[in-house]
């Protein structure tokens, strides 16, 4: 052996081609992933007074506005199911998908000074926010089963579908995949077209009165439900409202429709943000 033969830890190589993904890359750097779920989970509340509780508050103002609104005022039909539980258990899944694909669609133009100056796989990023937004719905999906558990002694309107709630973390990695795909979609475009940037908060809004957040499938005419479908988003929350309530649109090939639509969108997702990483500094 030479004595001046050089041996490194680590050997930080240029990828080969845009479309090899790197997923040892991401397990290496699993430290940082926790450390920016931390930070991501722990930044947004610091500064308040109530902290933590907020996870718990937004849904239950959400949920009573939405029982005003559309239970009280607009008399939408909620098939039987006490209002509350029924709006909250539109929400809680969409606003999993709402925060995933909001927080990670600006995931280039956010972080272009960091990812600037030092190297780690950029897909760390959006990946922490899908964690960190993880635990919010854990805390949301505590205050559903709260609400939930609390009708489903008092109330005899719905029945669990016990025999299907298995599906339930198959659901949630569907949404999470969902707005992982959407969210670094239009990162990638954001760099070069920042009309997204606009876009994105309203077109949101617009996908949520596309999906049955606030109304049933049954109140939707028959030559509509086709076109409802196809948002992917459609199935996973009626099957998540089907699990819980009883209630709700549940069909398996509609549900293996959204999980196609998830993992062909998660990959052409990542493979535009393979491309985009390599010169989106020149852009950004």
């Amino acid at each position: 052996m030479q004595e001046n033969e050089e041996y490194w830890d680590l050997i930080i190589k240029p990828k080969g081609k845009w479309y090899q993904v790197d997923l040892g890359a991401i397990w290496l750097y699993r430290d940082l992933l926790m450390l920016l779920v931390r930070r991501d989970f722990i930044s947004v509340y610091k500064q308040t007074i109530l902290g933590p509780v907020w996870f718990f508050i937004q849904p239950v103002i959400t949920t009573i506005t939405f029982t005003i609104i559309f239970g009280s005022l607009a008399k939408i039909s909620t098939d039987g199911v006490p209002p509350m539980l029924f709006y909250l258990s539109g929400i809680t899944l969409w606003t999993y998908f709402a925060d995933c694909l909001n927080k990670t669609s600006n995931t280039f133009v956010a972080n272009a000074a960091v990812f600037g100056k030092v190297y780690f796989p950029r897909l760390i990023v959006p990946l922490s926010v899908l964690i960190s937004n993880l635990i919010k719905l854990l805390i949301q999906f505590v205050l559903f089963l709260s609400v939930w558990t609390f009708y489903l002694l008092q109330d005899n309107s719905f029945t669990p579908n016990w025999g299907l709630i298995w599906l339930l973390p198959i659901l949630v990695i569907m949404m999470a995949g969902l707005g992982l795909g959407f969210g670094i979609l239009i990162s990638s475009l954001t760099t070069k077209y920042r009309d997204f940037t606009f876009l994105i908060g309203f077109g949101v809004q617009l996908m949520m009165y596309a999906s049955p957040v606030v109304y049933p499938m049954s109140i939707v005419p028959e030559k509509y439900k086709f076109w409802l479908l196809l948002n992917p988003v459609t199935s996973i929350i009626e099957a998540f409202k089907y699990l819980f309530l009883g209630h709700g649109y549940f069909n398996w090939t509609t549900l293996g429709f959204s999980a196609t639509f998830m993992l062909l969108l998660l990959a052409l997702a990542i493979l535009v943000f393979n491309k985009v990483e390599k010169s989106f500094m020149d852009t950004v």
